[in-house]
């Protein structure tokens, strides 16, 4: 279900928050991997945004958010989670250590 929320608080450290909306009484649990931007993914509390909600029961809330995007943004798909991607699109690092001046075979 969609309706239009403002987020009451937000844990940029944690990752989650709460958004408020008439639909969602007593506020709907919000995750980052939820929210349609590209890149670093955050609220502010305040913000106004368009909520997509199911409800569920998590950490205390009703309800729980499946797509937030801030409010009169044009639709964004947050990137998709690759942790168990086989076609070679996982996002990768590398990292070479010397140890006594020996590189590694």
């Amino acid at each position: 279900m969609a309706t239009e929320g403002t987020v009451r608080a937000w844990d940029t450290g944690a990752g989650w928050g709460i958004v408020d909306s008439a639909s969602t009484p007593g506020g709907c649990w919000t995750h980052f991997s939820h929210i349609a931007v590209p890149g670093f993914r955050n609220l502010e509390p305040g913000q106004l945004v368009d909520l997509e909600w199911e409800p569920a029961q998590q950490d205390g809330y009703a309800f729980r958010a499946v797509r937030v995007r801030p409010w009169g943004r044009q639709p964004d798909e947050p990137p998709a989670d690759h942790s168990t991607a086989d076609d070679g699109s996982a996002y990768r690092s590398a990292v070479t250590i010397t140890l006594d001046g020996h590189p590694p075979d």
